[in-house]
């Protein structure tokens, strides 16, 4: 056992070695003291639940492994101040009542989770009515392929002040889950794969994510029931299926979606009960519907905006909008600029007939690219009769916005 002197008190530092004296995690967890650190060497340990319930410092040196036997969650903690770094949690146990997990934080403040990896977890963190966590630089993977099977990598319920940065989540249930959370940062993720969805925002307020990566997830992003929400700079990329998109916002208010790119998903942005969200400096490329954006929305406005190579641009369910597109870039604009500011001197309409009967008739996707197709849009271009008659870009942008410069 070594000793340390932090300031003008003590801490030990208690190794644990499959191969020295003290061989057991548990043990050194009970013969520590508050603000002790344990340092576990390579191995493999197998010791079921550990309850940890004083402040410590657990540090693992080369990814010693944690195994749940496919039966046990690995860490319960109930303590402040509480460090988990550098350890690998492999099979933890599947339950239908519990939320079994590698990390289960209750109760809990000051927590720093970095640097571990986990494989076949159940959940993977999983955080109680716990505040001012750093979850950082963690990989979560699991390979089950049916839902029920799995639950979230990242698991908030009723906390706050957390930041959830750098993570790399795969093959969950869903990847980030937050319920009742407020005023946390989610930022620099990457959630891939995940069954159901990248990320889950659920009755969580005052929240933040940018700069993570969206790919492939079953239904893409979902933010529900939530207001005072900032959305900047993320990537929701090749979420494709029939109920898939990039993101959805149900009953969203009072919001901000900045910067971010939506590339080769079914629906870029689907948006339902939605109001007072400011749509800015978006790109939105090679979507099937960039934007659905339902009757049941208002007061939203989309701003500086990219449109290029998308089925549709934006479709509707209905004919009174109360929505406002302005001075974005449309690549099927085809207006003129007679003075050369760059602005078009027509206002360009993006919801097209066919997508009003798509609407209300999916069957008739059947009919893309048709020559019918074609006459039903140039007609109502002449004559509008079926696409609303306010939703209409009164000042589109002859070219597309560079973003990386015009963020330099």
């Amino acid at each position: 056992m070594l000793r340390l002197i932090i300031g003008s008190s003590y801490a030990n530092t208690i190794v644990v070695d499959r191969a020295g004296k003290n061989k057991s995690i548990k043990r050194a967890i009970v013969s520590a003291q508050p603000g002790d650190t344990i340092r576990i060497k390579p191995g493999k340990y197998s010791e079921g639940n550990i309850m940890l319930e004083k402040p410590l410092v657990i540090i693992g040196e080369n990814y010693p492994v944690l195994d749940g036997d496919h039966q046990y969650e690995i860490f319960t903690i109930h303590a402040n101040h509480v460090t988990i770094q550098g350890l690998m949690f492999i099979n933890i146990g599947v339950a239908s009542i519990n939320d079994l997990a590698a990390i289960k934080i209750l109760d809990s403040k000051y927590l720093y989770i970095r640097n571990n990896r986990f494989e076949n977890a159940f959940f993977g963190i999983h955080m109680s009515n716990s505040s001012q966590a750093w979850i950082e630089n963690n990989t979560l993977q699991s390979n089950v392929k049916v839902e029920h099977q799995v639950g979230n990598g990242i698991h908030l319920w009723k906390c706050n002040h957390a930041t959830i940065s750098n993570n790399r989540i795969k093959g969950h249930r869903d990847g980030i889950y937050f319920e009742f959370v407020t005023n946390t940062l989610i930022t620099g993720n990457r959630s891939e794969g995940n069954l159901r969805y990248g990320l889950h925002f659920m009755f969580s307020h005052n929240n933040e994510y940018r700069d993570n990566h969206f790919v492939n997830n079953g239904a893409g992003v979902a933010v529900m029931y939530t207001t005072g929400v900032k959305m900047i700079n993320n990537t929701f990329e090749h979420n494709w299926g029939a109920s898939s998109y990039g993101m959805l916002l149900k009953d969203i208010r009072d919001s901000h979606v900045k910067g971010n790119r939506f590339i080769q998903n079914s629906v870029g942005i689907f948006m339902e009960g939605s109001s007072r969200i400011e749509f800015t400096e978006n790109t939105f490329s090679q979507n099937g519907y960039a934007v659905k954006l339902q009757a049941s929305c208002d007061a939203n406005n989309f701003n500086r905006n990219n449109f290029s190579g998308n089925t549709f641009d934006i479709a509707t369910n209905g004919s009174l909008v109360l929505n406002k597109v302005n001075s974005n870039y449309w690549d099927r604009y085809e207006g003129y600029d007679l003075n050369k500011d760059n602005i078009g001197d027509i206002p360009y309409r993006p919801v097209s007939m066919y997508s009003m009967i798509v609407e209300e008739m999916p069957t008739a996707v059947l009919l893309w690219r048709s020559f019918l197709v074609f006459l039903l849009d140039r007609a109502e271009k002449a004559i509008p009769a079926i696409t609303p008659e306010n939703l209409k870009d009164d000042f589109p942008s002859m070219k597309p916005y560079d973003f990386d410069k015009a963020g330099k």
